[in-house]
C-alpha cells in the first residue's frame, strides 16, 4: 500500500490527459526508481514554470516571459497573423515551422451551448492588432467543427472592411487518408474545396 503522498500524486497524474489510474501509478513508480535523473529534475523545472508562467500581453500564448518568445521573436513576419481558438492550436501549427509570422490566441470558440460569447473571446484585441501592426494578411486557423467554423465566419465578418488579406486553413481529405475510413463532413468540404489538378 502506498502512502497517502504517493496515493495523492498518483491522483493527480491520473487527472492529466492521456493518463488513467494505471498509467499514473507507472509514472509515479518510474519516477521513483529514477530519482535523481527524472523526479528532482521534474520538480524543479515544475517549480520553474510555475513561478515564472504568464500569459502574452500582446497575443495570448502561455509562456515564462510576457511578451512571449513567438511575439519578440525579430525573424517573424510581422504583417502574417495567424488566428488560433486555444493556446494548444498555436503550440502545433509553430511546432511545424511552416506558418514564418505571429499568432493571436481568441481563447475559445463560439458555442451556445457552452455559453461562451463573442466578447468572452478576444476579437476586439484582434481588431487593434489589425489597426495598429501594419497586418497584412490575417490566416484563419480553426478546427474543422461547427463551433470552430462559426467562430472564423464571425471573425472573417468582423475583419471585413479592415483592407486585410482574409483566409482560412484548407480542410479535407488528408495526406495519406483512404476515403473510405473518412467522414461525411470531410469528404463534404474536401469536394467543395476541389481544385484543378495540374499535369
Amino acid at each position: 500500500m502506498a502512502s497517502v503522498e504517493l496515493e495523492q500524486l498518483t491522483g493527480l497524474l491520473a487527472r492529466l490527459p492521456g493518463l488513467g489510474p494505471r498509467s499514473a501509478r507507472r509514472v509515479v513508480l518510474q519516477l521513483i526508481k529514477r530519482r535523481e535523473a527524472l523526479l528532482e529534475p521534474l520538480i524543479a523545472a515544475l517549480s520553474r514554470v510555475a513561478a515564472t508562467l504568464s500569459t502574452c500581453g500582446v497575443c495570448g500564448n502561455v509562456d515564462t516571459r510576457n511578451p512571449c518568445g513567438v511575439c519578440v521573436d525579430a525573424k517573424r513576419d510581422a504583417g502574417l497573423l495567424c488566428v488560433v481558438a486555444e493556446v494548444a492550436d498555436l503550440w502545433a501549427l509553430d511546432r511545424a515551422r511552416l506558418f514564418a509570422g505571429r499568432y493571436h490566441v481568441l481563447g475559445g470558440t463560439l458555442s451556445a451551448m457552452d455559453g461562451v460569447r463573442p466578447e468572452d473571446l478576444s476579437v476586439e484585441a484582434l481588431l487593434a492588432r489589425v489597426a495598429a501592426d501594419g497586418v497584412r494578411e490575417v490566416v484563419l486557423a480553426m478546427n474543422a467543427t461547427l463551433e470552430g467554423q462559426t467562430t472564423a465566419h464571425y471573425v472573417a465578418e468582423r475583419l471585413a472592411g479592415t483592407g486585410v488579406a482574409v483566409t482560412q486553413l484548407a480542410h479535407g481529405v488528408p495526406v495519406g487518408g483512404e476515403l473510405d475510413y473518412l467522414d461525411e463532413g470531410t469528404l463534404a468540404q474536401a469536394l467543395r474545396l476541389r481544385r484543378p489538378l495540374q499535369g
